[in-house]
C-alpha cells in the first residue's frame, strides 16, 4: 500500500507455529475468548492475527469489512458490546482516528476487554493513555507489539501479567528473539545509553520469511547484507536480520521503536525522528493526528513540515499552529522548528488506516503524488494540495532521492 510491492515467501509449518504461539502467550487468547482484530485481512496482521493465530487457538474470531468509523465513531464499541468481544486488536492510526471522531463514545457501551493489542507503528503516550483509560476502561492489559510482514509475528512486546506496561515502548523481546541495536558502523549500542540505532535480530526464528518471491538478490541485500560479517559464511551468527527500523533500548531492557530508518529528517546535521516530532504535536490538546515530512532547504538541507488534523469541536487557528511549534521547540528543541504547520481536514490514508506520508511529502516538495486512486479518501489529496500549493496549476519537479523515498515501505 505504501511502496513497491514485494512477495514475502513464508513457510507453512514454521509460520503457523509462530503465530499460534505468539497469539497464545502474548495476546492471551483462549478457546473461550471472542477476539476482534480490526486489521484488513489482506495484510499480514490479518493473516497472522485474524486467521491463523486465533483460529489455531480455537478462539472465536470476529471479521469486519469496512472503515471502523462508518456510519459513526461508536460502531466498534457497539459491535464489541453485541458480540461480547474481550480481546481487541487495532493500530495506532485507528486509535487516533477513533479518539478524534468520538473521544467519549466507548464510555457509552458495556463491553469489557481483558486484553488490547496495538500494532503497525509506534504509539505515542497520549494516544496510549486514551486507549487504556477510555477504550480499555483502565481494566485491560495493553501489549504494544513490534513486528513486520517479513517476520511473520511479534518480535518485541510485553507479556500480559508478567511485564509492566510502559506507554510509548514496545517492551522486551518476545521469547526466542534476540535483538541488538547497531550504529551505522556496526558497533553495538548499549542499553540505557540514550542513543538510537538500527534494530536487528541476531538469530533466525520459525516465523521469519524465506525469501522475496523471484528476487533472492534483493532479499539478501535489503535484510542481511548491511551487517554481514563474512560474505561466504553459512553460519547464521554472521547474518543478523536488518529490520530497517530505528530503536533505542532503555536500561530496563524495553525497546522503543522510532519508526523507519528512512523516516528520519536530517536538519543541519541533526537526525530527527518523525515519530518524535509527531508525538510532540499530539501533546497539543486540539490535535488528533499529525504527520511530519521533510522539505528541501538551501541552508539546512532538510527541514520538517507539519500536517495536523483537529479533534471535533476545535477550529483551525493561528493559535493552534503556534501551540504546535511551541510544543516541538519545548520537547525537542529549536532545531526541530517546522517550516510550516498545515491544519488539514483529514489525512490521506490507505484502506487499512495508515497515513500516506509519501503523498504529503510529494505535496510539500512539489513532486508528482503518483496514483492515489486506491486510497480510502483520494479526494483529500487535492484539498491538501490546494491548501499548500494554491489553486492554480503547479509544475512538478524532481526531488532529492531521500525525499522521494520518504514514507515508502520498500
Amino acid at each position: 500500500t505504501t511502496g513497491r510491492p514485494k512477495g514475502c515467501q513464508h513457510s507453512t509449518g514454521g509460520y503457523l507455529a509462530y503465530v499460534t504461539g505468539t497469539a497464545k502467550y502474548i495476546q492471551d487468547i483462549h478457546p473461550t475468548d471472542v477476539y476482534w482484530c480490526m486489521a484488513d485481512i489482506g495484510w499480514i496482521t490479518g493473516h497472522s492475527y485474524i486467521v491463523y493465530g486465533p483460529l489455531a487457538n480455537a478462539a472465536t474470531s470476529v471479521m469486519y469489512e469496512g472503515v471502523p468509523t462508518y456510519p459513526d465513531a461508536s460502531r466498534p464499541w457497539r459491535i464489541a458490546e453485541r458480540l461480547d468481544v474481550n480481546v481487541f486488536h487495532t493500530a495506532p492510526t485507528s486509535i487516533r482516528q477513533l479518539r478524534k471522531l468520538g473521544p467519549d463514545e466507548p464510555r457509552k457501551y458495556r463491553y469489557h476487554f481483558k486484553h488490547m493489542t496495538t500494532v503497525g507503528e509506534p504509539i505515542e503516550p497520549e494516544a496510549w493513555k486514551w486507549y487504556y483509560e477510555v477504550v480499555g476502561k483502565s481494566e485491560a492489559v495493553i501489549v504494544d507489539t513490534w513486528w513486520q510482514t517479513e517476520t511473520g509475528g511479534f518480535l518485541c512486546s510485553t507479556m500480559p501479567a508478567l511485564h509492566p506496561m510502559k506507554p510509548g515502548s514496545a517492551g522486551p523481546a518476545v521469547p526466542g528473539i534476540h535483538p541488538v541495536i547497531f550504529d551505522e558502523e556496526g558497533n553495538e549500542i548499549a542499553s540505557g545509553s540514550n542513543k538510537a540505532g538500527n534494530i536487528c535480530i541476531r538469530n533466525p526464528w520459525p516465523g521469519i520469511f524465506q525469501t522475496i518471491w523471484g528476487n533472492r538478490e534483493r532479499f539478501v541485500q535489503q535484510y542481511y547484507a548491511k551487517y554481514n560479517r563474512k560474505k561466504d559464511s553459512k553460519d547464521w551468527r554472521d547474518w543478523p536480520y536488518f529490520a530497517g527500523d530505528g530503536a533505542m533500548q532503555a536500561a530496563d531492557g524495553y525497546y522503543r521503536i522510532l519508526g523507519r530508518v528512512d523516516d528520519v529528517i536530517n536538519v543541519a546535521g541533526h537526525r530527527l525522528g518523525t515519530k518524535e516530532l509527531e508525538s510532540a504535536c499530539l501533546m497539543v490538546p486540539a490535535v488528533a493526528e499529525a504527520a511530519v515530512v521533510p522539505v528541501a532547504d538551501e541552508m539546512k538541507g532538510r527541514v520538517p513540515e507539519i500536517y495536523i488534523a483537529l479533534k471535533p469541536g476545535y477550529e483551525a487557528s493561528t493559535a493552534v499552529e503556534n501551540a504546535v511549534v511551541q510544543s516541538i521547540e519545548t520537547t525537542i528543541g529549536k532545531i526541530a522548528r517546522p517550516k510550516h504547520v498545515y491544519i488539514v481536514p483529514d489525512m490521506p490514508k490507505t484502506r487499512s488506516g495508515k497515513i500516506m506520508r509519501r503523498v504529503l511529502a510529494a505535496i510539500s516538495n512539489t513532486m508528482d503524488v503518483g496514483d492515489v486512486t486506491t486510497l480510502a479518501n483520494p479526494e483529500v489529496v487535492e484539498q491538501v494540495r490546494v491548501m499548500v500549493q494554491g489553486s492554480g496549476p503547479v509544475a512538478t519537479k524532481e526531488a532529492p532521492e531521500d525525499i522521494k523515498k520518504f514514507g515508502q515501505v520498500s
